[in-house]
């Protein structure tokens, strides 16, 4: 896939995204997000690092959290929201919308997935829609679908995925799951609220799992 696509996709999204922040108020951005113990405040304040971790900071993080990439993602996101305000996170997460940087070991799309699903993360449990662009979110889940950063390999075997807003489907088994693209991403993410409008027997043996 075009690099550049990529990119205009990922700008667009995170311009977008900051819109959507600009309009919540003080009670919106101390709720609980879709990642576990998470508010809205810690997942934007995560947002703003992805164009700010350099390879000292990631290696000095694991190794400050136990090894453990998600503890230090977590420790990195509240520390940064405890340090800046929700206007101030928007204002920088606005400003780096057109950055090329990407955290180590990323790679073109992780940005785009990580606007698409996190924007989701922040919205549904608001109560707000925020409606995923088709094609962005296609090209999301062929690469979530096969990277084993997202579990989806595993979690996904011997299921065979429709989506049931585009002519597009992937992989081979005995289970079926059938959805929007959206959704579709969600699931792949190990997102349980993507499984809202899904069906098919490969959504009721992947809800057990998540």
């Amino acid at each position: 896939m075009d690099p550049e696509k990529i990119f205009e996709w990922t700008v667009a999204e995170r311009l977008s995204l900051a819109d959507f922040l600009d309009g919540l108020d003080e009670h919106e951005w101390r709720v609980t997000s879709l990642c576990p113990d998470w508010t809205v405040h810690d997942v934007v304040a995560h947002l703003t690092l992805s164009t700010r971790t350099s390879v000292r900071d990631l290696l000095v993080g694991v190794i400050s959290s136990g090894g453990s990439f998600n503890r230090m993602e977590a420790r990195m996101a509240r520390e940064r929201a405890a340090r800046f305000g929700p206007a101030e996170l928007v204002a920088q997460f606005r400003e780096s919308a057109r950055s090329r940087r990407r955290s180590p070991g990323s790679g073109p799309l992780d940005p785009l997935v990580d606007a698409l699903v996190h924007g989701q993360d922040i919205a549904r449990p608001l109560g707000r829609v925020r409606t995923m662009p088709l094609e962005p979110a296609l090209a999301g889940l062929e690469y979530a679908r096969r990277s084993s950063f997202y579990g989806a390999r595993k979690r996904f075997r011997g299921t065979r995925l429709v989506a049931t807003d585009l002519d597009w489907s992937a992989g081979d088994g005995p289970d079926e799951v059938r959805g929007p693209v959206a959704d579709l991403l969600m699931l792949a993410t190990g997102r349980a609220a993507g499984l809202a409008t899904l069906s098919g027997r490969g959504a009721e043996r992947i809800a057990a799992t998540i």
